[in-house]
C-alpha cells in the first residue's frame, strides 16, 4: 500500500470541532502544564545530580583536568582540555622570567597527609628566602590521589597520564613499577625541556634550606647533584643522582634526554640514574657538546653524604634510604635540626661544630648502596668499553 503524500497529510482539514472556548482550553493548557513542571522539577535536579557524580565517578586518569584547567575554556573548544595544553599553560603560570619552573612528582604513598609532600613544602616555609620559590613550583602527581591531594595544598598542579599503569602505592627501590615511575618521569622532564622551558628537577623527599641559584654554574647545560662528590665539579667520577638537577633547555639538552631516555633499552632493569652514570662516559654525550658540571656536596648534600656545613647547605637529600617509613622519620630529624639551627644567635650559627643527627633509621642501607653506587658505575661502564671495542 502507497504511502499517503506529505503535503497531503499537513493540508487535509480536521473532522473534529474543539469542545469548549479557545481561552478556556488554553486556561486549563497552562494550568496543567505548571502543575507539571512543578512536579517534574525535583526530579529533574535529582536526575542531574545523580548523573554528574556518576560522571564525576567514571573518570578515566587521562581526562583529569590541573588545577589551571577551568580557565579560559569556552572559546578554544575540546582542544584545551589536551594533556600538552594543561602542561603547556601551568608552567606558563609558573614559570620564572627567563622560562625556569622548579618540578617535582608525587604519588599517593609521597602524597597522604604528614607524608613527604608536607615536610617538602615546609622547607620553602623554614628555608632562607626559599618561600618565594614555591610560586615557581609545580607539582606533577602520577595517580588521582596524589592529584587531589595536590589541589588542596598547592596552586600548580598537573595530572600526568599513565594510562594503564597503577603508580599510587610506595614504589620500593629498583622493582619494576619503580622503574617505569623514574624513566616515565625522564621522558616527562624530556617534554618540558621541548616546549622551551628550563627546570630544576627535585624529588619530594629533598629538603630545601636555601635559594641553590647562586651556586648553580652559569656555563653549563646540564647540573647535577651527587650520591658521591670527589671535589671536581667536571670529573666524571661524581655518581650523579636524578633526584636533584638544573637543566638548561637547548639542542644539547633535548638531545641529551633523548639518548638518555633510548638508552634504557640498552640496559634493561636498571634505574635512570645507574643509566646516567654510564653515558655520562659516552663519546656520544661530548659530541653533542653536552656541558656537564656535578654538584658539590657542600651545597647539595644528602644522607649518603651529607652537607658539613649547615650554614651553606642548600638541600638535603633523604638518598641512601630504602623505605618510606625511614625516609620520613629522618627528614623529620633533619627538619627539626634545621629549625634549631634557626633559632640560634649568629654568633653560634658560625660555628663548625653544628652537626646533622641523620641518618639514623637511614643510617642502615647507606654505606651498601653508596658502595653499590661505585662499584655498579664502574661495571656498567667496563661493560659498555667493551661492548663499544667489539663493535
Amino acid at each position: 500500500m502507497a504511502r499517503p503524500a506529505r503535503q497531503s497529510l499537513m493540508s487535509a482539514p480536521s473532522t473534529k470541532r474543539p469542545r469548549g472556548h479557545p481561552r478556556h482550553a488554553l486556561g486549563r493548557a497552562a494550568a496543567a502544564l505548571f502543575l507539571a513542571t512543578l512536579v517534574a522539577l525535583p526530579f529533574a535536579v535529582l536526575y542531574r545530580a545523580a548523573v554528574g557524580r556518576s560522571l564525576q565517578d567514571s573518570w578515566g586518569w587521562d581526562s583529569l583536568p590541573s588545577v589551571e584547567a577551568s580557565e579560559e575554556e569556552g572559546s578554544e573548544g575540546d582542544d584545551l582540555d589536551s594533556e600538552d595544553l594543561k602542561l603547556e599553560r601551568v608552567l606558563n603560570k609558573a614559570s620564572m622570567e627567563d622560562n625556569t619552573v622548579i618540578l617535582t612528582t608525587l604519588n599517593a604513598a609521597w602524597a597522604s597527609p604528614g607524608s613527604v609532600i608536607d615536610l617538602f613544602i615546609d622547607s620553602f616555609h623554614s628555608g632562607v628566602r626559599t618561600s618565594s620559590l614555591l610560586k615557581h613550583l609545580v607539582i606533577v602527581t602520577f595517580d588521582w590521589k596524589a592529584y587531589e591531594q595536590c589541589a588542596k595544598i598547592h596552586p600548580y598542579c598537573f595530572a600526568l597520564g599513565t594510562e594503564g599503569v597503577d603508580f599510587s602505592d610506595e614504589k620500593r627501590f629498583l622493582t619494576s613499577g619503580y622503574l617505569d615511575m623514574m624513566w616515565k618521569r625522564l621522558d616527562f622532564l624530556r617534554s618540558v625541556l621541548e616546549k622551551g622551558y628550563n627546570f630544576i628537577f627535585s624529588d619530594a623527599d629533598i629538603m630545601w634550606f636555601r635559594n641553590p641559584f647562586p651556586h648553580f654554574y652559569p656555563e653549563a647545560d646540564f647540573q647535577i647533584a651527587c650520591d658521591h662528590y670527589v671535589g671536581n665539579a667536571t670529573d666524571l667520577r661524581n655518581i650523579g643522582n636524578g633526584g636533584f638537577n638544573y637543566v638548561k633547555s637547548n639542542e644539547r639538552s633535548i638531545e641529551f634526554y633523548s639518548f638518555w631516555y633510548l638508552s634504557r633499552l640498552r640496559y634493561p632493569g636498571y634505574h635512570d640514574q645507574d643509566v646516567f652514570n654510564v653515558i655520562k662516559h659516552d663519546p656520544y654525550v661530548a659530541d653533542i657538546g653536552l656541558k656537564i658540571k656535578f654538584l658539590s656536596t657542600t651545597y647539595f648534600g644528602g644522607f649518603c653524604e651529607p652537607s658539613r656545613d649547615i650554614n651553606k647547605v642548600c638541600t638535603m637529600h633523604a638518598n641512601c634510604c630504602i623505605g618510606l617509613r625511614s625516609k620520613i622519620h629522618d627528614l623529620r630529624i633533619m627538619m627539626d635540626d634545621w629549625r634549631s639551627y634557626l633559632s640560634l644567635p649568629p654568633n653560634l650559627k658560625r660555628l663548625q661544630t653544628l652537626a646533622w643527627r641523620v641518618p639514623q633509621n637511614c643510617r642502615f642501607s647507606m654505606v651498601s648502596r653508596i658502595t653499590h653506587r661505585i662499584n655498579l658505575d664502574r661495571c656498567l661502564v667496563s661493560i659498555d668499553a667493551n661492548a663499544i671495542a667489539l663493535t
